[in-house]
């Protein structure tokens, strides 16, 4: 016998959460928890808020599941639930990104050409450690003083890997707002990385 089509269990679990079945929610949450975990953590950079973030997000999208129409995957309409969640957090708390992914400017480039960013994956050597742990803290400063809301689409774009149109869903502005929002967020970035060198 064949196995059922995920997509048509998806759907089935869908229907049923919107008549109020908590089982069939609870096999949505269970499916679509690391992405909506992964969406919140790319935010708050903190994985015991994330986690306890989570929570609030999934009693959210529970009360409006009725709303849900199926007219978008329910991964993008939990998107918005989301990161609205984790940007409020953030405002309430006053406390913007702990961490995040570490940006280098590539090497080689001429000086008027603008600066490319690519994630750092290696592990240092033991006696580069100390540098590393200081780049580290140089970088985390950095980040801390960008705009929330440019961190927040620089976040979504870079470690969630979202498309201008999904952030812009996600964040509830224009693709152009998404697209001028990472601009700047980088530039920012390039700025702050000339005029403080981590030496």
């Amino acid at each position: 016998m064949d196995e059922p089509d995920p997509a048509a269990r998806e759907s089935e679990w869908i229907a049923a959460a919107r008549r109020g079945d908590e089982a069939a929610f609870g096999e949505l949450m269970q499916l679509h928890y690391e992405t909506v975990f992964r969406t919140v953590l790319a935010i708050v950079r903190n994985e015991h808020d994330a986690r306890d973030l989570c929570q609030d997000v999934w009693v959210k999208a529970w009360q409006q599941i009725g709303k849900f129409r199926g007219e978008s995957k329910l991964t993008t309409w939990l998107h918005p639930i989301a990161t609205r969640r984790a940007l409020d957090h953030l405002r309430k708390r006053r406390r913007w990104f702990d961490r995040f992914l570490p940006f280098d400017r590539s090497n080689g480039s001429s000086e008027d050409a603008p600066p490319t960013y690519e994630p750092r994956d290696e592990t240092p050597s033991a006696p580069a450690q100390m540098e590393q742990s200081e780049r580290q803290a140089h970088f985390e400063s950095l980040l801390a003083s960008l705009p929330p809301k440019q961190r927040a689409v620089l976040a979504l774009r870079e470690i969630q890997g979202l498309t201008y149109d999904e952030i812009a869903h996600a964040l509830g502005c224009r693709r152009g707002t998404v697209m001028s929002r990472l601009f700047h967020a980088r530039r920012l970035l390039a700025q702050k990385l000339r005029d403080t060198p981590c030496d």
